[in-house]
């Protein structure tokens, strides 16, 4: 039976790019729901690092079109409007995934609305604050993983192994057997190998190309925004090794810097795929791979989760709680 669907709603929104002092909590309309879309009740969203960017007036902040402005692309929540009677998604089921943000408003609010093939059902042993930390950072992870070709013997260098993508980027690299060497803070050694690395290299303290070499392959999450930690990965990688950089733009002579030491670099942007988010749900609900909310926050401190993503040294995910958990 479809529910009531109110006028408003709350939202954590900006009127202009900048600091993050101009969030702010207010009342916006309920987005309208079209075509193939499903208007999706939200329970938690998560904040990625493109949320802050975008919100500063960098990432994809070329795209919003008006404000008051909604950011968040992650959430989990239950499905309150569908586009046809017989949806793979009927109303009332626990789901999660990824929108087009700036596109369309984000998740940073009690409705979204998202593209039917960006869905996919919570997996059940996940709550939902556990299940926004997902879809982003799971399905960046598993699209670098696959684009690099990673298989069985391959020796991976993860930086940021223990961030966002970092930490689903280190469990898809060992699921396909590779041999996992991961950059992380001394305090995340521990957490690191209980996701199947088998090397950890504090970077405090170490300078990874004085510690690996013959590298198959380098999942870059930071680019040269930090320490040139692009250029020196291409120390450590064998001729014809690979490296898919996460960070867009903050390596501009990336390909014409692999290409002169024989090494194919790409970069990596994630779409929303609800078939890939269904594989990454089944990998959760069996235990083969975990995810982890460093930390939470109500809607209302909503300021204070992106603040803490700001100041960086995030083991896994920050998320936003919208709402309480369903109760069957």
């Amino acid at each position: 039976m479809p529910e009531s669907i109110p006028e408003t709603m709350r939202a954590l929104v900006v009127d202009r790019l900048g600091a993050v002092d101009e969030l702010r909590l207010a009342d916006v309309a309920v987005p309208l729901r079209i075509a193939d879309e499903v208007l999706v009740r939200v329970v938690a969203a998560s904040v990625n690092p493109i949320d802050v960017k975008t919100r500063s007036g960098r990432g994809s902040s070329a795209a919003i079109s008006s404000f008051p402005f909604i950011g968040g692309s992650d959430f989990s929540g239950v499905v309150a409007a569908v586009p046809y009677a017989q949806h793979p998604f009927p109303v009332g089921t626990p789901v999660f995934g990824m929108g087009r943000v700036p596109r369309v408003g984000g998740s940073f609010a009690e409705f979204v609305t998202v593209a039917s093939t960006a869905l996919a059902v919570k997996p059940a042993t996940l709550s939902h604050v556990e299940a926004a930390a997902v879809p982003v950072a799971a399905q960046t992870a598993w699209g670098m993983v696959q684009l690099a070709g990673i298989g069985a013997g391959d020796r991976v260098l993860v930086h940021a192994g223990a961030g966002g993508v970092g930490h689903f980027a280190v469990q898809f690299a060992a699921i396909a057997g590779a041999h996992v060497v991961a950059t992380a803070s001394a305090a995340n050694a521990g957490f690191l190998r209980e996701l199947g690395a088998q090397e950890t290299i504090d970077y405090a303290s170490q300078r990874f190309e004085d510690v690996v070499s013959d590298i198959d392959v380098v999942i870059d999450l930071i680019g040269n925004v930090h320490d040139h930690t692009g250029t020196r990965s291409l120390e450590v990688l064998r001729e014809g090794g690979r490296l898919v950089n996460a960070p867009t733009g903050s390596w501009p002579t990336m390909q014409a810097d692999a290409a002169a030491r024989g090494i194919r670099a790409t970069g990596y942007n994630v779409p929303a795929d609800g078939r890939v988010l269904a594989e990454i749900a089944a990998l959760l609900e069996s235990g083969a791979v975990t995810v982890h909310v460093d930390s939470e926050f109500d809607l209302e401190d909503g300021a204070d989760a992106q603040r803490a993503v700001e100041g960086g040294h995030v083991r896994g995910k920050v998320v936003i709680r919208v709402a309480e958990e369903p109760t069957l």
